[in-house]
């Protein structure tokens, strides 16, 4: 395969795209991005991010409107399909709008691919169609742990018990894990991912599919009440606020750096032997919530500022999930470089520099009107 040489990035002005376009820029490839500029990400004012490099072709546009992909195609070599709306919480009463942007997005993109094949097509799918993640029994026993019930939610009972009432203890999640989708983006997600395989797979586009957990760094929508945790635990700490933490605090989650993660998907472009997989990308290593709101408070200087545990169940939400990235060690050459304490302190450096409005009570407001929290 002749390397590709000009990329397209759908939803590349994001915090992630855009991080992906500097390492691409820097492995010597051309870049160009098409974006709606959602005002809850960019702002009202939807202008150029300060932060996308001059070097990168911004194309405004809608991945739904067929003129705009096409002419953001035009002359492409290879895609990074990122364009989606993103957040369980919203994805729960923003139905319409969030299979408009994820799903018929999709549809639309993959149209174009028909008529204008590219060398390969790389999507980025999320940890979330995965629901829970593995467990182990006492016994060494590895268990699919379905859902917890509403019943047990209301008593405050968060974690999964084998018959004999031991706690099931999370186990690294591998790709093999059969979906389990428990939001309506879960649900999308899983949709861009299978179609872009289907249709890969159909007309000979090259397609490998990337679930992406918990990335973090400098970037995020800081004013997105739906945007990755530790930039809505920023958001409140830089109001002087506490972090706002569900259930008990300790259900664990993969946070991997976003410079590995974009490391991870230019690995799975120039990796012949990626073509028609999926991979995990993550960092391999459990951290609970509360423990993550700990550490970024005290890079931030806010270590005085507790966080508030609700000891309430938001609906969506599920109790572990890690990630067994060996499939993506073995096939992409991929390993995590940046260890969680590094990163944070990067992040505190970044943050120091930024204004965030806080609207994480509003979006609480929100869920709680619709009976979505518990």
């Amino acid at each position: 395969m002749e390397k590709p040489k000009k990329l397209l990035i759908t939803g590349g002005a994001g915090f992630i795209g855009s991080h992906l376009a500097d390492e691409l820029l820097g492995h010597g490839y051309q870049v160009r991005v098409l974006d709606l500029l959602d005002p809850q990400v960019h702002g009202q004012a939807r202008r150029r991010p300060e932060y996308l490099a001059g070097e990168v072709e911004l194309v405004v546009g809608d991945v739904n409107d067929p003129a705009k992909v096409e002419e953001a195609l035009r002359g492409v070599d290879a895609v990074f399909h990122f364009a989606a709306a993103v957040g369980v919480g919203q994805s729960m009463y923003e139905v319409a709008h969030y299979t408009r942007i994820n799903n018929l997005g999709t549809a639309v993109l993959l149209e174009a691919l028909i008529k204008n094949p590219v060398q390969r097509l790389v999507v980025a799918s999320s940890m979330s169609l995965y629901g829970e993640g593995l467990y182990q029994t006492p016994a060494g026993e590895t268990r699919l742990a379905g859902e917890r019930t509403l019943e047990q939610l209301k008593r405050g009972e968060w974690e999964f018990r084998d018959a004999d009432g031991a706690v099931l203890q999370p186990r690294p999640t591998p790709e093999t894990k059969p979906p389990a989708l428990a939001s309506v983006y879960a649900l999308s997600k899983f949709d861009q991912e299978r179609l872009c395989l289907m249709i890969g797979r159909a007309y000979n586009i090259p397609t490998v599919a990337l679930r992406f957990f918990n990335a973090y760094g400098p970037r995020q929508a800081l004013s997105n009440p739906y945007t990755g945790v530790l930039a809505i635990f920023a958001a409140r700490l830089l109001n002087d606020n506490p972090p706002a933490i569900f259930e008990d605090g300790l259900q664990q989650r993969d946070f991997v750096s976003v410079y590995d993660l974009v490391r991870g998907c230019r690995l799975a472009l120039q990796t012949p032997g990626a073509a028609g997989e999926v991979f995990n990308i993550g960092s391999g290593e459990p951290h609970t919530v509360r423990d993550v709101a700990a550490r970024l408070a005290h890079v931030m200087g806010k270590q005085h500022i507790r966080p508030d545990i609700l000891g309430k169940y938001r609906v969506g939400d599920i109790r572990h999930c890690y990630a067994d990235i060996s499939k993506a060690r073995q096939v992409l050459g991929y390993s995590p470089q940046v260890r969680l304490d590094d990163g944070m302190v990067e992040l505190s450096s970044w943050l120091a520099g930024q204004v965030a409005v806080d609207r994480v009570s509003q979006a609480s407001a929100e869920l709680a009107a619709r009976g979505l929290t518990v």
